[in-house]
């Protein structure tokens, strides 16, 4: 359970709980002017607060209003995070209540931003950041956190975040972001979270010239150095922390696929570029299926990039394809990738090996629209970093092949999309379906209002996470991707599919999130995964461990 003197847990008493100025400075217990008048004496606030005692309610108004007033979106993200800094329960409930407005600002496309000017905007620490420095006593680094009871990390080296590149420890912010949602879109504790960097290095000139860059200014750790580190550090956290789920996130391609296939085996952890990324499209992907009436095994799915994202994508639309009955090697042949080269062929002799099995026997093409030419895909996504790439020839292409061509611009942030909603329809005739990883307004087209669906991985990692935490999971599978995904398809609605949505609305985030982590604990329980005894209300007990971001009542503490 959470840290009683942290987070208000029934068994603390009014003596556990911190006083006067130190209360208002604790942003796990802080209520700030919605402490009634009977709470400001018990807790010797009196004359520390405006005298007007506010409802939760109304300081919602009021940081609304504050965040509206705004110019900008990283003028919001700063007002945010500085809420989140002295009143958790009020951050996460106007997060919660408002995420479809609240998302965007927290994570894609602003985080990006945010990372990018990382060192220029820091105000307050959050996380732990790991050095060589740290060699030898990572599990004391990580002994000075607060909280003891951390169930979920999300660890990056800031080498690939979003498609910006390097960005050292300034990639801080996706930790920081990812985190959040866990919080707010499946109910994990605060308390019970906690954001990593490692501080590797980096290869950004641009930042190792920053005066203000507040990472090592040094090129990146390579070699066996570099190995060093992750190793002791993911030690130190099964040392220091118990049952905890480690996230890998925004790791550069060289080390993202050795890593998991390093320590998924050994420890509970999971890559989100690769498998959260995977589930989401291949969710978008079903959930076309069934908009349209036709099958998986007739698909041919064209990626343009083959790193993290798209090979992680092939590989799940391979098992989803097997579980119906296909052989592997036939499903493999529905998956075609175009990298920064040219055709994914057999006869190239310089793919790295996660790409080698998607290797086609075929004649080589140098450019993505000569691969549509060639392949005639049902579906096209785009997971390279490379904005506007999906042009308009493409698109009438796949228009002229498929009755409803199925477009998936993933890149994020927005600026790196390989095409825009307006696009995707304008260019198709208003008949694509289309999906994107960062939002895009809702487009008209001659007469027809469209609601782009937002293939973000907010629908499947808080799931996942909740079902690892509620059951202690050994390990994530890539049976428990799939399975969020089919759950995630099926709870998109017939509304959805009328306006061009594949997923289900973000209001909707906690019920999808609930009922992916009952199928994740169900995995683990059949599969003999789970550390912790079954209950005998598998839901009941999964939705009685969602944090609800609510006040504490100190006037009944006794």
């Amino acid at each position: 359970m959470p840290d009683k003197k942290h987070d208000g847990s029934k068994e603390a008493k009014l003596a556990d709980y911190p006083k006067g100025f130190d209360m208002l400075q604790n942003p796990l217990l802080n209520k700030g002017t919605a402490f009634t008048q009977k709470e400001r004496d018990l807790l010797c606030l009196q004359g520390l607060l405006p005298p007007r005692v506010l409802t939760m309610e109304d300081q919602i108004a009021r940081i609304l209003e504050s965040i509206r007033r705004k110019p900008t979106n990283l003028g919001k993200y700063i007002t945010l995070n500085a809420l989140h800094d002295r009143n958790r329960a009020l951050f996460y409930r106007v997060l919660r209540d408002h995420l479809e407005e609240m998302m965007p600002i927290v994570y894609t496309p602003t985080v990006g931003q945010a990372c990018q000017e990382f060192s220029h905007i820091f105000r307050k620490a959050r996380g732990v950041y790991i050095g060589p420095e740290h060699k030898g006593r990572m599990a004391e680094v990580l002994r000075n956190w607060p909280h003891k009871d951390i169930r979920v990390i999300v660890v990056t080296d800031g080498e690939r975040i979003l498609g910006l590149g390097d960005l050292g420890v300034d990639g801080m912010g996706i930790p920081i972001g990812k985190l959040s949602l866990y919080i707010a879109c499946a109910g994990i504790h605060p308390s019970q979270c906690l954001p990593v960097t490692i501080d590797a290095g980096t290869n950004n000139e641009k930042l190792l010239e920053d005066p203000m860059y507040l990472g090592t200014k040094a090129h990146r750790i390579r070699d066996e150095r570099y190995d060093e580190i992750i190793e002791e550090f993911v030690a130190a956290v099964g040392e220091v922390f118990d049952h905890t789920l480690i996230q890998f996130e925004d790791f550069g391609n060289r080390n993202a696929f050795r890593l998991l296939e390093k320590y998924r085996n050994r420890v509970c952890c999971f890559n989100d570029d690769i498998q959260g990324t995977a589930a989401v499209a291949v969710a978008g992907l079903l959930s076309s299926l069934r908009m349209t009436g036709a099958k998986l095994k007739d698909q041919k799915v064209l990626f343009l990039g083959a790193g993290e994202a798209g090979t992680g994508i092939g590989d799940l639309i391979v098992s989803a394809m097997v579980s119906e009955g296909m052989d592997e090697k036939e499903a493999r042949e529905h998956c075609w990738f175009v990298d920064s080269r040219g055709l994914v062929v057999k006869s190239r002799t310089d793919l790295a090996c996660h790409k080698t099995p998607y290797a086609q026997e075929c004649q080589y093409v140098e450019d993505f629209a000569s691969a549509v030419e060639l392949f005639k895909p049902t579906a096209i996504i785009g997971v390279s970093g490379q904005a506007r790439t999906f042009t308009r020839p493409i698109l009438e292409a796949m228009a002229a092949y498929n009755e409803r061509p199925v477009v998936f611009a993933l890149s994020n942030p927005t600026a790196k999309a390989e095409c825009t909603a307006e696009e995707a329809y304008a260019w198709t005739g208003g008949r694509a379906i289309f999906a994107s990883g960062s939002p895009f307004a809702p487009v008209t087209f001659e007469g027809k209002t469209f609601v782009p669906g937002q293939g973000n991985n907010v629908y499947i990692f808080p799931g996942i996470g909740l079902g690892v935490v509620a059951c202690e999971a050994r390990h994530v599978t890539d049976e428990m991707f799939l399975a969020s995904a089919k759950m995630l398809a099926q709870m998109a609605s017939d509304g959805d599919y009328a306006v061009g949505r594949l997923y289900p609305p973000l209001t909707e985030i906690l019920k999808i999130s609930t009922a992916i982590a009952v199928e994740v604990a169900e995995i683990c329980y059949r599969r003999g995964l789970a550390q912790k005894s079954r209950p005998g209300d598998l839901r009941g007990h999964i939705e009685s461990l969602v944090y609800k971001p609510e006040y504490l009542d100190f006037e009944s503490v006794e």
